[in-house]
């Protein structure tokens, strides 16, 4: 070979690295062709090509360890120059035990903690939302570090990555944006479609690359790069580039795309190859020899970890939250600190507290600065010890839970307000993809200390169909998700202080009906954790939370006066939760009766009592049927007497205790 002789034309990857950064494409390509022969060997399950996108790698070249990326599952190259290596990349295809997931997550799904690289979820475009979250807590902590989101233009479709452009550009936050623009979502062509195509991309913040050139991506990354470490905000670069495989295993290109199609498809690594032929840094003899010593210590790679083992069934369920100790015993437990007053000022008397207390704390939720301080006063009065720690979020929950991701996953501790637990759904996307899913699919490598705090629930006239539910069940079933239903300050107070301490995500719901009222302080102080026994009895247990207290001990109220011993366990903590303590006051009662103002079908009333039953000593220990009340089957309405009618009472409760004493 020739020394290089045309090095002053060419303003793309530096001379010293090109031909190692052709060397990478290769090996991304031998990966993916070693995969493909995996796959029909029956050692692999799934295949995600990244053939025709190897030249996005060329970004790395720009990258500081400290920045991080949010991937794509089309982005092997660019894992492979950010440090996760063909052995990584083939214990994530064959779902070994020593994957980043612990074989957990899908193949192509990558994540490799030790580069900064966001593990992959495959609802498409929910990384960008925690992307912009990560960006902005780079921007808070006065650091030179960018985000990169690298999403396919068929999921720019997706709100999610409005969004995140929105909140990017509101905020000035270093994010790029690397679009990869295959033409395709699917089968579908994405050509008329796609925002780009629509103009619908803000055009002083767009460029629009040539995807199959390493040289052209490294150029528009150079220019990005300088304006996004400097704090103008995001860039996006839209990279036109071609898929040269089907879009997965699964699937056949040949079906919908005409051979004359495919024939045009331009590929990456013969660009870039033949271009350093032209300048002499390599020669077909190289290309050939690099080829062959690259799929012989491929196949190598791939064989040996093929014999590895995979992660013992056992273990499954590690992971979910954070071990309890690192030396696996149980810790102290809290215990709640005598207030009074209002559930109100109990959360806002927390937050202060968390504040105080965590410097990496932050505050985000709708109309929450003051004056306002949120639609309830839980912030309000917190500005000034806050600072830039609390701001108001757009009117886009997605947005404030996908937000938090990324701030927990880059170090911080947010805590964010919904305004009302019935306008979540729009977040579902973050809470189930997202939130409750990180630590187990990145096996603890990464975590997400969010604390999320919502009014619940009824029993407070006028608040209809969409300011009324109790719908604790929709969150109980994600597994990796705490929730917590508090009734007095006491218990609001210490959920709050003792979330602010755990790395795992909490949701605290709390009762409308009972925040604004005025208690006495406690006596004595109580655990923080767990259920508690809010009466004693030895005839009927009642097992309630939230609002369902207040209708459970009136209604112990008016049974004592008939001689009848209610004990009324609040819960408290639905997940974990306290099995023991109501497993063993059914065992002394002999009955039980569950209390919630949620809707019967797939309640957590209903699986509580299906919990409770499935074990012999709790089933034969029965005296009678348990009872469920609840609100059937029926939205709660605006009008106050409709509301009543749905919602149980006091007469429900005393009925349904009454009718396990026949």
């Amino acid at each position: 070979m020739t020394n290089r002789t045309k090095e002053s034309q060419v303003p793309g990857i530096p001379a010293e690295r090109r031909t190692a950064f052709l060397e990478l494409m290769l090996l991304s390509r031998e990966c993916d062709r070693r995969s493909g022969i995996v796959l029909r060997q029956g050692e692999a399950w799934f295949h995600i090509s990244s053939a025709g996108h190897e030249a996005l790698a060329a970004l790395a070249e720009l990258l500081e360890p400290e920045d991080l990326i949010f991937p794509h599952y089309r982005d092997r190259t660019l894992m492979l120059a950010r440090g996760m290596d063909s052995e990584a990349q083939a214990r994530d295809l064959m779902a070994k035990a020593d994957s980043h997931s612990a074989g957990r997550n899908m193949s192509a799904h990558f994540g490799h903690r030790a580069g900064n690289v966001f593990s992959i979820a495959s609802p498409t475009g929910s990384q960008c939302l925690p992307a912009v979250g990560a960006a902005w807590a780079e921007r808070m902590k006065d650091g030179r570090g960018i985000v990169v989101c690298s999403i396919g233009d068929a999921s720019t479709r997706q709100g999610e990555f409005f969004e995140a452009l929105a909140f990017a550009v509101e905020r000035e936050l270093p994010v790029l944006f690397l679009v990869s623009d295959n033409r395709y979502g699917i089968s579908t062509s994405t050509e008329r479609m796609s925002p780009q195509a629509l103009g619908l991309l803000p055009p002083e913040r767009t460029r629009v690359v040539d995807g199959s050139d390493p040289d052209a991506v490294y150029a528009a990354a150079r220019a990005a790069v300088g304006p996004l470490r400097a704090g103008e905000g995001p860039v996006v670069l839209w990279c036109r580039l071609d898929r040269l495989e089907s879009h997965t295993s699964s699937d056949d290109h040949r079906v919908y795309r005409s051979p004359e199609d495919i024939e045009a498809m331009r590929d990456p690594v013969d660009i870039f190859g033949g271009r350093l032929r032209e300048e002499g840094l390599v020669d077909d003899e190289w290309l050939r020899l690099t080829r062959a010593r690259l799929a012989r210590e491929t196949e190598e790679i791939y064989d040996r970890v093929a014999a590895e083992p995979s992660a013992d069934p056992k273990s499954i369920t590690e992971h979910l939250f954070a071990p309890v100790t690192t030396a696996g015993a149980p810790p102290a437990q809290p215990l709640t600190r005598p207030c009074g007053g209002t559930m109100v000022a109990a959360v806002n008397r927390a937050l202060a507290t968390g504040l105080a207390r965590h410097p990496e704390l932050v505050l985000f939720g709708e109309d929450i600065e003051d004056p306002k301080g949120g639609v309830f006063g839980f912030t309000k009065g917190l500005g000034a010890a806050a600072g830039q720690r609390m701001s108001n979020s757009p009117l886009a929950e997605a947005t404030i839970v996908g937000a938090a991701v990324g701030l927990a996953a880059a170090g911080m501790r947010p805590v964010v307000e919904l305004q009302f637990v019935d306008f979540a759904g729009p977040a579902w996307n973050q809470l189930a993809a997202q939130l409750t899913t990180l630590r187990w699919r990145t096996a603890s490598a990464w975590q997400c200390p969010v604390v999320i705090y919502a009014p619940w629930g009824g029993y407070l006239p006028g608040g209809g169909i969409w300011h009324s539910q109790s719908n604790e069940s929709l969150f109980t079933h994600l597994p990796g998700l705490r929730v917590v239903v508090p009734s007095t300050p006491e218990d609001t107070e210490a959920a709050f202080l003792e979330s602010f301490d755990c790395d795992d995500p909490t949701l605290v719901l709390l009762p409308k009906h009972l925040m604004r009222r005025r208690r006495q302080a406690a006596e004595q102080p109580w655990p923080a954790r767990g259920a508690r026994v809010l009466r004693a009895g030895t005839e009927v247990t009642v097992v309630t939370w939230g609002n369902g207290t207040e209708l459970a001990v009136q209604a112990a109220d008016v049974l004592a006066a008939e001689g009848v011993g209610c004990e009324v366990v609040d819960l408290r903590w639905l997940v974990p939760l306290d099995r023991e303590t109501v497993a063993a006051s059914l065992r002394r009662t002999g009955r039980l009766v569950v209390v919630q103002e949620d809707n019967r079908t797939s309640s957590f009333g209903a699986g509580l009592i299906a919990e409770l039953l499935g074990s012999d000593e709790e089933f034969y220990a029965l005296l009678a049927p348990p009872r469920l009340v609840t609100r059937e089957d029926v939205h709660v309405p605006f009008h106050p007497d409709l509301e009543r009618a749905v919602l149980p009472g006091v007469d429900d409760v005393v009925a349904a205790v009454r009718s396990v004493l026949v």
